[in-house]
């Protein structure tokens, strides 16, 4: 897998020594607060969700750890050509990191994996996400009610689809 550098940051591949870095993001409840699954308990949780990270075959998605300046601040990729995922440590919310992150996966999304879309689904309670998806050209395409069950409360989604050719790249 290929590592991307960026302006501020580094998109790499993972590695078990982000464990910690990862547990720190993923234990804490507001960082996790619209993902599809509880905060993390333990760092052996964490460790088996890292190793998931890094065996994605090439066929089946791409992930990047996101880092700036050597701390992990978050993760972004594609999981399952074409859906794409994105979390980030609480320090880094509001800082441009995710759309700095997110412009060159998808330029690798239609370019070198040749997608003729990429996907999301995001609880529409998640403006931030909601925003940087429509800042980068994504379309709504569809709500469903209770489609995630997180520690026993059922969230709703947003679909959204960006199609190769319609995307904003700046």
């Amino acid at each position: 897998m290929v590592e991307i550098r960026t302006e501020r940051l580094l998109l790499r591949p993972a590695s078990m020594d982000d464990v910690p870095a990862f547990h720190n993001i993923l234990s804490d409840a507001a960082a996790m607060q619209f993902w599809s699954t509880p905060p993390h308990q333990d760092e052996a949780e964490t460790r088996d969700w890292v190793a998931a990270m890094m065996a994605i075959s090439p066929g089946g998605g791409e992930d990047f750890v996101i880092e700036q300046d050597g701390r992990v601040i978050g993760k972004l990729g594609l999981f399952q050509f074409p859906e794409i995922g994105f979390i980030l440590h609480r320090d880094a919310w509001g800082r441009g990191y995710a759309r700095e992150a997110l412009t060159p996966v998808l330029d690798r999304a239609f370019s070198v994996h040749g997608l003729a879309c990429v996907e999301a689904d995001v609880d529409p309670r998640n403006a931030a996400s909601l925003r940087l998806l429509h800042g980068a050209g994504f379309e709504e395409t569809g709500r469903a009610s209770r489609t995630w069950n997180i520690g026993g409360v059922w969230s709703d989604s947003v679909y959204l689809t960006l199609r190769n050719g319609q995307r904003d790249v700046g």
